[in-house]
């Protein structure tokens, strides 16, 4: 049997090999360590991300299978695709990352009590997301914020964390936008990390996580523009359901 491994605070972002993930469908890998910018970039490209709860270390974890998403894969239903073209509403990339993140929190789960998305954790993001590797999808109607997706960009993989609806179908429209600019801009995948009812109705799947590991490395850096928010707003016109 594995033991559960306890991270050196000396050696920041040196995880163990995925490979030594306990054998069950969640992949818990350490515990310990931070949640700083190194920690979690690191993990991140090793295809780890950290996941607990109130009153629990920092886990760290690394699935197998994995759940993903490959952009050009998105199902996009009748219903979603008039929605998407005759509701009232906008998207933006950026502009509302700390609410977003907010949202994410506060949003009731199907079996959950509470929420894993704690203060330390959103201090976390938030810090990625001022260096540029965390991103966020808002979708607005009039001025208010009614749904989005946010996540983390390593290389050519966007890794979702979360996202919140408000009203119908805003998550997934949010996640739509997202999907087409991963897209046109040559990304890989959108890694889900572990399996959803709605991702999976979107199109998302299993892979092993030794293919997805083998992605993470083949797809290399991407040169993307410095502000994500510019790029999204110039493909805004050419993306179409």
């Amino acid at each position: 049997m594995i033991s559960l491994q306890w991270l050196n605070l000396d050696t920041p972002g040196v995880f163990p090999p995925v490979e030594q993930a306990m054998k069950d469908p969640d992949g818990l890998l350490a515990a310990g360590g931070e949640l700083t910018a190194e920690w979690l970039l690191s993990a991140y490209q090793q295809g780890i991300f950290p996941w607990f709860g109130e009153n629990e270390p920092i886990l760290w974890w690394s699935p197998d299978p994995r759940f993903v998403l490959f952009p050009d894969q998105l199902k996009v239903s009748r219903s979603l695709s008039k929605n998407i073209r005759n509701m009232e509403y906008r998207v933006t990339m950026d502009l509302a990352f700390e609410e977003v993140i907010h949202q994410c929190a506060l949003q009731p789960r199907k079996n959950q009590l509470g929420t894993w998305i704690s203060q330390q954790m959103i201090d976390a993001y938030i810090e990625l997301h001022t260096l540029g590797q965390a991103h966020s999808v808002e979708f607005w109607q009039d001025s208010t914020l009614l749904g989005g997706i946010y996540g983390v960009h390593s290389g050519r993989v966007f890794c979702g964390e979360s996202m919140f609806s408000k009203v119908s179908n805003a998550s997934k429209i949010a996640l739509f936008y997202l999907c087409r600019f991963l897209e046109m801009n040559k990304f890989e995948l959108i890694d889900s990390q572990v399996y959803t009812e709605h991702l999976s109705s979107m199109g998302a799947g299993m892979i092993p996580r030794k293919a997805y590991i083998q992605l993470l490395k083949q797809a290399g850096p991407i040169d993307m523009p410095v502000s994500w928010t510019r790029a999204f707003e110039d493909a805004l016109p050419s993306i179409k359901p």
